[in-house]
């Protein structure tokens, strides 16, 4: 009644368009519930719809695997901020010897734990690990290890008072004052029949023990929501209609051809099927000529084609999906056609500023953090490390830098040159650089110089030659080799360029190619060392198949494209060349010294 009231009220006084209850809008009455009683009473479905979609839709799992891989990768690894270098330096092989230790299942490493809590965060929305503390007699480098709980390990539907006054509620344990304190799990997965014994039973474990790796989209959530949840439908629909047309077209294919009688019990030389059905059948041999009786007509089978509309369509859902799980249309569809350097880009840019987001946000904060610090704890507690004034100066041993792996570019070479570029610029550090390629500085810079020790030891040597000190050569040779203010006939141009007289005056007559020199009417009697090397990386384009027009357009219409550059980006269309000018120019130099001498 009141809902009623408001919504005429509304319509009276208007406003906001989205809070109407006109014709459009009458169907659309979303909850007013909080998340927390959403999830609670779709939560457990969501997370078995998304697990079922991973197992049997590709477009699914590579959503899945694609999260995991670019979230993760092979691992998000620790580097200690303690300032004595010897004592990092001893810490650091310590967890390096423990990361293998760390799974209770004994199935991977700390980094294989990362890249599964990734890949569980996606399907399910959370996952939890306990902190196992295991006996110095097992024989681990340090006496602690992790184990894995899916988030159904934790019932949804456990919500009560306790006398002591705490609540539980969706499995977790709250304090008085709103603090978790523990969580109650099931003593077996609800779904694994395979487990015997211990049905229905819970264990209390206290929240101390328990990390829980969840992504809340809303405040004052407890419990996680599958990121594929927005896709569900449409990836299950999805699939659906693909299966529909794959078996229209398979039943389709079964059927060669129809015989159309009006004596039905006259047909065709029909004879007994081979698979002994009972089925009777024409069999049909390449050249066949088939006699028919009077009336009797043959028609072959013209199934339809799914129609212009099938890729559009697909295309259009798969990016539908694609922006509900935040996957890149290539990297979920692995579509490369679509794809080309410039959108890549921008794709992967904007992929990567929300997976940078989540390490730092998620994975780091919640995982990676609390790992290392009960790490180091027990690593102190159990003899592994002796670090004098521990417990005084904790927030300063404890202290970590995590470094994600790497990016990959689409061309590293560009992106290579820029950061060096930035680096000499002073607007970033190698340590930055380092760190955003996923390596402590400290330790690459000591890897370097043991390795240029090591080089000197052995008469080693790699890498670029240090340049040569400048010298003056006076010989007749060596002034006739200052060719920056030469000139030389078109003669000579195209002979060194491969370009004909008459390509050259063709070019120059229509204005595409302008010499330094040239005069008022178009005509060139005399070529720069510039213009000749210009018209070389016309030539070189042509080379590889591109025709002289366009090749004209890409570097442009008078030496000033090429002037003065190492290298040079060709574009045209969808086409994108990177040209070596400064290989160009030393092959053009050494031609003409080869005549000349």
């Amino acid at each position: 009644m009141l809902g009623s009231f408001r919504r005429r009220l509304g319509a009276l006084i208007g406003g906001f368009e989205a809070a109407q209850g006109s014709r459009r809008l009458k169907g659309f009455q979303p909850s007013r519930a909080h998340v927390n009683t959403l999830i609670a009473a779709a939560g457990s479905d969501i997370t078995a719809r998304a697990r079922y979609l991973v197992r049997n839709n590709g477009y699914a799992l590579n959503a899945a695997e694609s999260w995991t891989g670019n979230a993760v990768g092979t691992g998000i690894k620790p580097s200690s901020l303690i300032a004595d270098k010897d004592l990092k330096a001893l810490v650091q092989q310590l967890w390096l010897a423990w990361t293998d230790e760390s799974d209770a299942e004994g199935l991977t490493d700390f980094y294989g734990q990362q890249r599964r809590a990734a890949r569980e965060v996606f399907i399910a929305g959370e996952v939890f690990f306990r902190l196992r503390p295991r006996r110095p007699e097992d024989g681990l480098t340090v006496p602690l290890q992790l184990q894995m709980l899916p988030s159904e390990m934790l019932p949804l539907t456990r919500t009560e008072v306790l006398p002591n006054g705490n609540t539980i509620r969706q499995g977790i344990e709250f304090d008085r004052i709103g603090r978790r304190v523990a969580y109650h799990f099931l003593r077996r997965h609800p779904g694994d029949l395979t487990d015997p014994g211990m049905v229905g039973e819970m264990v209390r474990v206290p929240a101390a023990e328990i990390i829980h790796v969840i992504d809340p989209v809303e405040s004052g959530q407890l419990r996680g929501v599958s990121r594929l949840a927005p896709a569900v439908v449409k990836l299950f629909l999805l699939d659906q209609y693909d299966d529909a047309e794959l078996e229209r077209k398979k039943i389709a294919a079964m059927y060669a051809m129809f015989v159309t009688s009006p004596a039905p019990a006259d047909v065709i030389d029909m004879v007994p099927a081979d698979d002994g059905s009972g089925d009777r059948v024409v069999e049909v041999q390449p050249g066949q000529v088939v006699p028919l009786e009077p009336g009797e007509q043959i028609q072959t089978s013209a199934p339809a084609d799914v129609g212009g509309s099938y890729e559009p369509f697909e295309y259009r859902t798969l990016l539908q999906i694609s922006a509900a799980t935040g996957i890149p249309y290539a990297y979920l569809s692995n579509d490369m056609l679509k794809a080309n350097y410039s959108n890549s880009r921008m794709a992967l840019l904007e992929f990567r500023r929300r997976v940078e987001a989540w390490q730092h946000s998620v994975m780091v904060h919640q995982m990676c953090r609390k790992v290392w610090q009960r790490w180091l704890d027990v690593a102190v507690l159990s003899g592994a490390l002796d670090i004098p004034g521990y417990e005084r100066n904790r927030a300063s041993f404890i202290a970590c830098s995590w470094l994600p792996p790497k990016w990959d570019w689409v061309d590293p070479l560009k992106d290579a040159k820029a950061e060096i570029e930035q680096i000499g610029a002073g607007l970033k550090s190698r340590t930055q650089a380092l760190a955003e390629r996923g390596y402590d500085a400290e330790q690459v810079d000591a890897e370097i110089a043991a390795d240029r020790e090591r080089e000197q030891r052995l008469g080693l040597s790699f890498g670029a030659t240090p340049p040569a000190a400048p010298t003056h050569d006076t010989s007749p040779i060596s002034q006739r080799m200052d060719m920056s203010e030469r000139v030389f006939s078109i003669d000579t141009v195209s002979e060194v360029t491969g370009i004909s007289r008459t390509c050259l005056h063709g070019l120059i007559h229509r204005r595409h190619f302008v010499p330094i020199h040239s005069t008022r009417n178009g005509v060139a009697r005399d070529f720069t060392l510039r213009d000749m090397v210009h018209l070389a990386v016309i030539s070189d384009l042509r080379s590889i198949g591109i025709d002289l027009r366009r090749a004209v357009n890409m570097v442009g219409s008078s030496a000033d494209g090429t002037a003065g550059r190492d290298i040079v980006t060709c574009r045209s269309g969808e086409i994108e060349i990177t040209v070596d000018v400064a290989r160009i120019a030393d092959r053009v130099r050494d031609r003409m010294v080869g005549e000349w001498s």
